[in-house]
């Protein structure tokens, strides 16, 4: 009985020794070069410029990857004339308020406005009686305030 215990641990051993040194051959086979120290891998990200190129994986219809590219052999995008609208004016001549596409700013104030087109980013530059000087891009636009009729 005790020969027989001790028959088969020499077996298991050997048997786990055989596969231990199989299994570390093939790894060293197939293991990648490790870089030299110092040196680190770089990832490169490369945004496509139209949906043949590539799509974001988690929202697959988005136009966000492609917009702000410019095409080739086209101008900047134009601002549409209804595309920020002044929906009002308030507030005191010392300091004054106005609503561009449901935010409000104030003169100095910057941030993104929801468009038809997308989020622009708009800084209020100048709030005058009947109109808001804004820049958009870059750009500067004047905005009018018109009153329903």
């Amino acid at each position: 009985m005790r020969s027989l215990i001790f028959h088969t641990k020499i077996w298991r051993g050997a048997l786990l020794a055989s596969l231990l040194m199989a299994g570390g051959t093939v790894e060293a086979e197939s293991a990648a070069p490790v870089p030299a120290a110092g040196r680190r891998a770089l990832s490169v990200f490369i945004l496509p410029s139209n949906p043949a190129e590539g799509r974001d994986p988690f929202f697959p219809t988005s136009p966000r990857p492609y917009e702000g590219q410019l095409v080739p052999g086209t101008k900047s995008q134009e601002m549409d004339s209804g595309l920020l609208v002044l929906q009002g004016i308030s507030g005191l001549p010392s300091r004054r308020f106005v609503i561009i596409n449901k935010h409000t700013f104030a003169a100095g104030d910057e941030s993104d406005v929801l468009t038809s087109r997308g989020r622009l980013s708009v800084k209020c530059l100048e709030i005058k009686s009947d109109s808001v000087v804004v820049e958009v891009s870059g750009q500067r636009h004047e905005l009018r305030y018109k009153e329903k009729q």
